[in-house]
């Protein structure tokens, strides 16, 4: 099977480049380009699982010995990336975990590589900062999804979306059970998001995201109703919120990834605060985050949000 990047026209506006997909037996490159491995066991776990799904696995030795809250400098974190991405025979690539260390790499990435030889690239988390300006830079759609660290503890669904992204078989549209809707409508924009602090930590630097016509999707770990609160204020205070044309709230778990209902009420009630006259269409509990629900997302996509239907459609594949 030739592997050439589909190159297509979901609008004028809007000019992406999607991955190809890989096949079984392909070699999927692990990366760490953020925070060192805590739990190895895990790790693992997650390989074996690729490698009980038919694909093969490459990854160095070093990001297993990482130190500190870092797999390794940052241009040892760099350097690792690029070289995995640069290796003609890996097909995709694969975070090992999140944690912290993108934005202090990011600028070492090697773009025109990337740009020439168009790659999967899946990741959550920390993994927003680089899934966004890889995007950014290059229009290559990115994906927002499982680390090879949480792969074997996320639910059949959102394994069976990991899975489909990489063999080229996800659905054109979703509709994922259980969604809330916040606010009514029908919106079309480019798909951005990830981690709300990693966002929102962005915002004046070289990789913050494009907000205009975004539809933007939000998720986080461990913060206290307050922090969330402050985050989501500041976004709307900087001016961002207002540019949006869609929101779609994941979930909001604590240190131990257990989502909580106090959590996602306080981000319900402080979002219909500052959109009560912002007429766009709001969704909750969508199954993207740090829990067993975490989809994969297509960063960069065209995409449309309909709640009449409940339905999230693609417009990137031809």
């Amino acid at each position: 099977m030739k592997r050439t990047a589909k190159k297509t026209k979901p609008s004028q506006k809007h000019r992406t480049v999607y991955p190809s997909p890989i096949n079984k037996g392909d070699i999927i490159g692990v990366v760490a380009p953020a925070g060192s491995l805590i739990n190895k066991e895990k790790f693992f776990t997650g390989v074996k699982l690729l490698e009980k799904k038919g694909f093969r696995v490459r990854f160095s030795r070093k990001i297993l010995n990482g130190r500190g809250y870092l797999a390794g400098t940052d241009q040892e974190r760099a350097n690792e990336f690029n070289t995995m991405w640069a290796d003609p025979e890996v097909k995709a690539l694969i975070a090992a975990r999140g944690g912290y260390g993108c934005l202090r790499m990011v600028d070492q990435i090697n773009v025109n590589q990337i740009r020439k030889n168009p790659k999967i690239l899946i990741g959550f988390s920390d993994l927003t900062v680089l899934l966004n300006t890889i995007n950014k830079r290059t229009k290559l759609v990115t994906f927002h999804g499982p680390v090879i660290t949480t792969l074997a503890d996320i639910d059949r669904y959102s394994k069976k979306s990991f899975f489909d992204t990489l063999l080229g078989q996800a659905p054109p549209q979703l509709t994922p059970a259980g969604i809330k809707i916040i606010r009514e409508g029908k919106a079309k924009g480019i798909l951005m998001g990830g981690n709300l602090t990693t966002l929102a930590h962005t915002i004046g630097t070289p990789y913050e995201i494009p907000w205009q016509d975004a539809i933007l999707f939000i998720e986080d770990i461990g913060e206290k109703p307050y922090s969330l609160d402050r985050l989501l204020t500041y976004l709307c205070k900087a001016g961002r919120l207002q540019k949006i044309k869609g929101l779609i709230l994941g979930t909001f778990s604590d240190e131990a990834r257990k989502e909580r209902l106090s959590l996602q009420k306080g981000v319900d009630e402080r979002i219909k605060e500052l959109f009560a006259v912002k007429d766009i269409p709001v969704w909750a509990n969508f199954p993207t985050g740090h829990s067993r629900r975490n989809i994969t997302l297509p960063v960069g996509a065209e995409v449309e949000m309909d709640s009449s239907a409940l339905k999230l459609t693609f417009y990137c594949k031809s």
